[in-house]
């Protein structure tokens, strides 16, 4: 093949590969209930290492390390753990075009962020079964299930036995912050787009202690790019810790096994020992319990 065909191919290639988010080119979902919209129905799950760490990242010993008289090892209560708690390398998903590949904190959020991550043990709202919010639910190595009606959307998440129930017209502001938030959904195209307000601040973004404070507003979109493939973006915007908006992306996967469903993982039960152990008559060993 002569050189400047070759790269008039390449070229050809490479402008219908960008016509849709995650190089989907121009793929037509089949449509949902109703006809109109695509249909999202179905269990997926993300892959990858965003639930550890949104930004790049060197593999790490241990999400919580402490110095050692050779550089960092991991913190106490993780050693014995070994590399059940490490952290595998990432390339991120954080792609704020023209910004850089990290997560935009103030001074003050940045500090808050590094003194989480130290204290990973004691901190993480993960560990203590709470509810995961938005958009860390997404990314979590959990499947979740989109359940798409005529005019309603519903999301259930396999960890904690997390829902999200979505307004398909805007009520006004949330009456009160919440885990999940309040969620509102509109399409752009054959994109569904959910904004995400009245979160809870209590909740973080992954395992490093990036985190957000209760300001929070989430933009989601969810983009068919093929029949088993979903493209997510997640705009966040919150002027109390970051200094500017800034986005993450990732590709979903639709799980494929037979007869795959949700299965219970209500894990509140779980660290009841975690939180109350303590208040034993007769304390199992090593009970410390933990503060809410």
């Amino acid at each position: 093949m002569p050189m400047r065909t070759f790269v008039l191919a390449v070229l050809f290639c490479l402008a219908s590969c960008a016509s849709a988010p995650g190089g989907g080119g121009q793929y037509v979902a089949p449509r949902g209930p109703g006809g109109v919209h695509p249909d999202l129905n179905g269990i997926w799950q993300a892959l990858g290492e965003a639930h550890y760490d949104l930004e790049r990242h060197m593999a790490r010993a241990s999400m919580a390390l402490r110095e050692g008289p050779r550089g960092p090892v991991p913190s106490a209560g993780t050693v014995a753990l070994g590399t059940v708690v490490a952290v595998p390398p990432g390339l991120g998903v954080v792609v704020d075009e023209g910004e850089g590949d990290t997560i935009p904190y103030t001074a003050e959020a940045l500090a808050l962020r590094d003194a989480n991550r130290a204290d990973w043990l004691a901190r993480d709202p993960e560990i203590k079964c709470y509810l995961p919010g938005v958009p860390r639910a997404t990314y979590m190595p959990y499947p979740f299930q989109i359940i798409q009606g005529d005019n309603d959307i519903f999301f259930a998440y396999q960890y904690a036995g997390a829902v999200r129930n979505i307004y398909s017209t805007d009520p006004g502001p949330a009456p009160l912050d919440s885990w999940m938030g309040q969620s509102v959904a509109s399409w752009d195209g054959d994109t569904l787009v959910l904004e995400v307000t009245g979160l809870l601040a209590d909740t973080w973004l992954d395992r490093a202690g990036n985190h957000h404070s209760e300001q929070l507003r989430v933009v989601e979109r969810f983009t068919p790019m093929g029949p088993n493939h979903l493209w997510y973006e997640a705009t966040l915007e919150d002027p109390k810790v970051y200094t500017r908006p800034w986005k993450i992306a990732l590709p979903l996967y639709r799980r494929m096994e037979p007869d795959f469903q949700l299965l219970d993982f209500k894990c509140v039960e779980f660290v009841e020992e975690l939180f109350y152990g303590k208040w034993r008559r007769h304390p199992l060993e090593g009970a410390t319990g933990v503060e809410r």
